[in-house]
C-alpha cells in the first residue's frame, strides 16, 4: 500500500497527482455528497472533502489520505454537474460573459492529524454563442464536470478570457498547495 491514498475517482485529480510525481493508490470514498441545508456554497467543498477523508480513514492505516471536492459558484449558487445535454447547455449559457468562482476543498488526513483548506479561483468566460456551447457539449460531453466544462479542453482554450488564481484548482486539485501541505505530514517528495 502506498503512503498516499487519493480518495477520488476523478481522472483529472489522478492526472495531477501523477504529474506531481507522487506515488499513490486510489480508494473511492462512498459518501453521501449532499450538504447541510443553508450551508454557504464556499464551505461545501471542504465539508465534503472532510467526509470523504473520514470515510477512507476507517479503511486504511498509516497512509496520508487526500480527499477533495470542487464546486462552481455563480453568484454564490452552486452549479453542479449537468444531468443531461440540455442542462449542460443551460449551465454554460449562465456562465457565458460572466465571472464565476471555482472552489476546491481539500482534506488531508493521517490518523488524528488533519489539514484541510479551500482554494478559490476566479474564471471569466467570454460571451459564448449558442452554436459554440452546443458544439462543446455535443463533442466533449462534459457531464461529469462541475459547471459543465473542463478548463483544459477546447472551451477553456477558446472561451475563457482570463483567470485569477490557480489553474490546476479549476481542473479539480490545487496540486501545488497539496504538495506543500504534504510536508506537514513529514512526507518526502
Amino acid at each position: 500500500m502506498s503512503k498516499i491514498i487519493l480518495a477520488s475517482q476523478s481522472p483529472r485529480r489522478k492526472q495531477l497527482m501523477e504529474a506531481a510525481e507522487l506515488e499513490f493508490n486510489i480508494i473511492i470514498a462512498d459518501v453521501d455528497e449532499t450538504n447541510p441545508e443553508g450551508m454557504s456554497g464556499e464551505l461545501v467543498p471542504e465539508f465534503l472533502a472532510r467526509k470523504k477523508a473520514a470515510a477512507i480513514e476507517q479503511q486504511v492505516h498509516n497512509a496520508i489520505i487526500i480527499a477533495a471536492d470542487t464546486v462552481v459558484l455563480l453568484d454564490h449558487e452552486i452549479l453542479g454537474k449537468p444531468i443531461d445535454e440540455q442542462h449542460a447547455i443551460e449551465i454554460l449559457q449562465k456562465l457565458s460573459g460572466r465571472k464565476h468562482e471555482v472552489v476546491t476543498g481539500v482534506c488531508m488526513q493521517k490518523g488524528m492529524k488533519q489539514v484541510c483548506f479551500s482554494v478559490t479561483t476566479e474564471v471569466y468566460f467570454r460571451s459564448l454563442s449558442k452554436e459554440f456551447i452546443e458544439h462543446y457539449v455535443r463533442d466533449y460531453r462534459p457531464f461529469d464536470k462541475a459547471g459543465a466544462y473542463a478548463i483544459q479542453e477546447w472551451i477553456g482554450m477558446i472561451g475563457i478570457e482570463k483567470i485569477n488564481g490557480d489553474y490546476y484548482n479549476v481542473m479539480g486539485l490545487p496540486i501545488g498547495e497539496v504538495v506543500l501541505k504534504l510536508k506537514e505530514f513529514d512526507y518526502k517528495t
